[in-house]
């Protein structure tokens, strides 16, 4: 049975009125400074800022020790990236009564007008920036919540490179409330200030998808490690599609990650990368590679950016990647892969032809702090023969050399 007495947790913040009778029973009312400030608190009642968490929810508890009323006041629906988690964690589920105000990033997408059932939602407040722009670059309608250092300018001076509208929603629910559309370029110019409640990113040419059974992060592709004429590709220069399938296993391309593909020829692994929810930078030095790889994901409706150059060279203005993909190189390749090696957050791929390169291959690796391994792969396929027989038809081995960071082993989920 719920308690007589629960922690009431009122969301409040984008419209919503304040629940008079839950505050007018309060002893202890927690929220910011903002909130209680607005809220008809009673005069008898101990208010807590909440700034450092620990410290409100320890006060916290010796109300609920007593079994004394407590009001905790936040922002829109408190259940959604909100402090409904601390106090499950801390009290349990059964002792909260929640009851939820409108979530700004609802209020947000309403105030322009679209659904955003076919949003992804990713929290940059005391996070990581780079999860959230990895699914700006990925994925055409994002929400993002914001926090110190991780507002509009700095989510628009990494999304200049791409084709992106950013709603700046401030102040929601309020008289100040002010919802504003402006390129990443302008957003990276301007001091917004402490008001932003939440930043959405549109790719506006899809910014109505397709109707969804599942909201937020769309599943995965049906399949991956894609037959050969799936893509464009000159004279057969491309990744084969069982190199790709253990490529894709060591790579491990995930919503929030940032992939390189680096000698993307095709672009095949960068397109197959891309279709797996990651942000994906291709880097091919022929202009005619350029187009092959923007025809290709275009083909398949994803976002690639293709940066044209060659590497080393070119990888210096790129950000830190997560994972990396190495199909050419040359004669530079020790070198290239030394260079992705320094900057991979998690494991680096390498898939190369001639024996005579692995060596150098894994002592990169190995140099870069990576345990390396890797194998040999030859496939033989069922091609037909005249008089309604099959033959086995090999194609070309290829040495698969991978490099992981140990502490990468034990990494879950993007967060």
């Amino acid at each position: 049975m719920r308690p007589e007495r629960p922690i009431t947790v009122v969301g409040t913040g984008t419209g919503a009125a304040p629940d008079e009778p839950a505050l007018a029973a309060a002893e202890l009312v927690v929220g910011g400074r903002r909130h209680l400030d607005a809220a008809p608190l009673p005069e008898t009642a101990e208010r807590v800022v909440l700034g450092p968490l620990a410290p409100a929810l320890d006060t916290v508890a010796e109300y609920v020790r007593e079994d004394r009323p407590v009001v905790v006041l936040a922002s829109g629906d408190p259940g959604f990236f909100g402090i409904v988690r601390a106090l499950a964690e801390r009290f349990g589920p059964e002792r909260l009564d929640v009851r939820p105000g409108v979530s700004s990033v609802a209020a947000a997408f309403a105030r322009i007008g679209l659904p955003w059932d076919d949003a992804v939602v990713a929290s940059a407040h005391g996070r990581d920036l780079r999860t959230a722009v990895h699914l700006c670059r990925a994925r055409p309608k994002v929400a993002v919540l914001t926090g110190p250092g991780a507002g509009p300018a700095e989510l628009g001076a990494a999304l200049t490179a791409y084709e992106r509208v950013l709603v700046v929603a401030s102040a929601l629910g309020t008289a100040a409330e002010r919802v504003e559309r402006v390129t990443p370029a302008e957003a990276a110019a301007r001091d917004w200030g402490t008001a932003v409640s939440v930043v959405l990113c549109l790719d506006e040419s899809r910014a109505l998808g397709p109707v969804r059974t599942v909201a937020g992060v769309p599943a995965g592709p049906a399949g991956w490690a894609l037959e050969e004429d799936a893509f464009a590709h000159r004279d057969s220069m491309i990744t084969k599609s069982e190199v790709r399938a253990l490529a894709l296993a060591r790579l491990g391309p995930r919503p929030g990650d940032l992939v390189w593909d680096v000698g993307a020829g095709s672009g095949s692994v960068a397109v197959e990368c891309a279709r797996l929810g990651a942000a994906v930078t291709a880097v091919e030095k022929t202009p005619d590679g350029v187009g092959r790889i923007r025809a290709n994901a275009a083909a398949h409706g994803v976002d690639v950016r293709v940066v044209h150059g060659a590497a080393p060279a070119v990888l210096s203005d790129l950000d830190d990647p997560d994972a990396v993909f190495v199909g050419g190189g040359g004669r530079e390749l020790p070198a290239v892969v030394t260079a992705c090696a320094r900057r991979a957050r998690r494991t680096v791929v390498v898939a190369l032809a001639a024996l005579d390169r692995v060596p150098a291959v894994r002592e990169a690796l190995t140099a870069a702090g990576f345990a390396c391994d890797g194998v040999l792969l030859q496939a033989s396929r069922l091609a037909p023969l005249p008089g309604d027989v099959t033959r086995l038809a090999a194609t070309n081995p290829v040495f698969l050399v991978w490099g992981v960071r140990p502490q990468a082993r034990t990494e879950g989920v993007v967060q």
